[in-house]
């Protein structure tokens, strides 16, 4: 578990190969023997390890405070977490938060006390896919790391606000590294094909537009790069010259084809694209709102929850300027049901592109909001006697109806009464925007709804 721990920690496999005196590229998995063992050789993380940057002020001094590496698989969380390991002066853990319970948190804890007696050593706990904790095993952490008895690293693909409670939150600084460009991993795959010690050495060449194709399709995970490398290299043999853009193609295509686009369709991920998918839409970009919705049916989204979205925002952005949207929306929520997929893509296809390109008005969705917090603020004011339903002879003794005049009996089907309570008489809570259909839905509404006392709360 730690630096004198006689199992294996989840640094320890990268070193086999080294330890054994092995080298070329059969001395196991490219991706671990490529790991950089310096800050110099950490790629694509300049915004945090940048010169001067604090995070890399902490490692260089050994004054590293307790941190979560939050960012997407293969951006160097753990990478950089074993050359703090490598440069630090305290003791070093390692635990797993897919196999760790409790009492491995309390062997750490007993173990990090007794060096600080002792040697008055600090202890550095690494725990991989922190945001697998439950609340128990976070609580667990807590006292020791708000104590100084462990300085806590985490590393979580998921967004710490969701998945780590706040207590904890609040006593680590939360380190977002990005997803590596292209460009970055176009270095990592030189360095790799390059490196006679750790690398291929030579052993294979690519052209850079082959590289560059390799580096962009590695959806910014520098482990999916190398491992993709290595593929071509098995696949290559020991063929002379560089290999082409084609030719590395061919070697990847059926594996690159049967893997799934990274998309958590309960984790940030999820919650970023099906944002990014719904503002496109109401912001009339139909191509947009196509590719979000590739995204989402690409990587595993269930279709009637991408309806279901599509209903919503039929009402809340598109509303009376085109009463259609709506009707639209519930057809492909009913096509999905029916055809299934894949063929319902076609159907959400069509209600995307419809959506995107209708004009729009949330004026229903505001006005149902203010007449919300208007009953929230006043409470059931007493309803206008002369629209009250006189059920029962006392009721209309009582004046319950009085004076109620039948709309269909006047002329145009309009009374011309009062319907709000008194305190709200001449309140809009429906204001029609002067777009599509309900610029005409406003001209009647002015023309049939003159003000009935003062009060307006535009």
């Amino acid at each position: 578990m730690g630096n004198d721990s006689n199992s294996d920690d989840l640094f320890d496999i990268a070193e086999r190969s080294e330890s054994s005196g092995i080298s070329g590229p059969m001395a196991g998995p490219l991706a671990h023997r490529m790991r950089p063992r310096e800050l110099d050789d950490f790629v694509g993380q300049e915004r945090v390890l940048g010169a001067g940057k604090p995070l890399r002020q902490w490692i260089e001094t050994d004054r590293v405070p307790s941190l979560i590496l939050w960012g997407p698989p293969g951006c160097g969380k753990t990478t950089l977490s074993r050359i703090i390991a490598s440069r630090t002066q305290s003791n070093f853990e390692s635990l797993s938060a897919v196999l760790a319970g409790v009492k491995d948190i309390k062997e750490v804890v007993e173990k990090a006390k007794q060096s600080r007696r002792l040697s008055r050593r600090k202890t550095i706990l690494f725990v991989d896919e922190i945001h697998r904790f439950n609340k128990s095993q976070q609580d667990a952490l807590l006292p020791h790391v708000e104590d100084g008895t462990l300085t806590l690293i985490g590393a979580t693909t998921e967004n710490p606000s969701f998945e780590l409670n706040s207590a904890l939150l609040s006593r680590t600084r939360v380190i977002r590294l990005e997803r590596l460009e292209a460009e970055a991993l176009a270095k990592v795959i030189h360095k790799a094909l390059q490196d006679p010690e750790r690398g291929l050495g030579g052993f294979l060449t690519l052209t850079d537009e082959a590289i560059l194709w390799l580096a962009s399709t590695a959806e910014g995970d520098a482990r999916r790069a190398l491992t993709a490398l290595e593929s071509v290299s098995l696949y290559a043999g020991t063929s002379p010259g560089a290999l082409d853009l084609e030719q590395v193609k061919a070697a990847l295509e059926s594996a690159l084809e049967r893997q799934p686009i990274p998309y958590d369709k309960s984790g940030e991920e999820h919650y970023n694209v099906i944002s990014a998918f719904i503002k496109s839409i109401r912001d009339s970009d139909p191509h947009a709102g196509l590719y979000y919705l590739a995204r989402m049916l690409e990587g595993g989204e269930d279709p009637l929850f991408i309806a279901r979205r599509l209903v919503i925002l039929a009402s809340e952005d598109v509303g009376n300027a085109d009463p259609r949207g709506l009707m639209v929306a519930i057809a492909a929520k009913e096509a999905v049901d029916f055809v299934g997929m894949p063929e319902a893509r076609i159907n959400l296809g069509q209600a995307v592109t419809y959506l995107a390109l209708a004009p729009k008005s949330n004026a229903s969705y505001e006005g149902i909001n203010q007449a919300i917090a208007e009953v929230r603020a006043t409470g059931a004011l007493p309803v206008p006697m002369h629209i009250r339903n006189a059920v029962t002879g006392l009721m209309k003794s009582e004046g319950y109806g009085k004076n109620y005049r039948y709309a269909h009996a006047q002329s145009g089907a309009r009374a011309g009464q009062t319907h709000l309570p008194e305190p709200l008489l001449g309140t809009h809570f429906y204001k029609p925007k002067e777009v599509g259909f309900e610029k005409q839905l406003k001209e009647k509404l002015d023309f049939l709804n003159p003000d009935f006392g003062t009060k307006n709360n535009s």
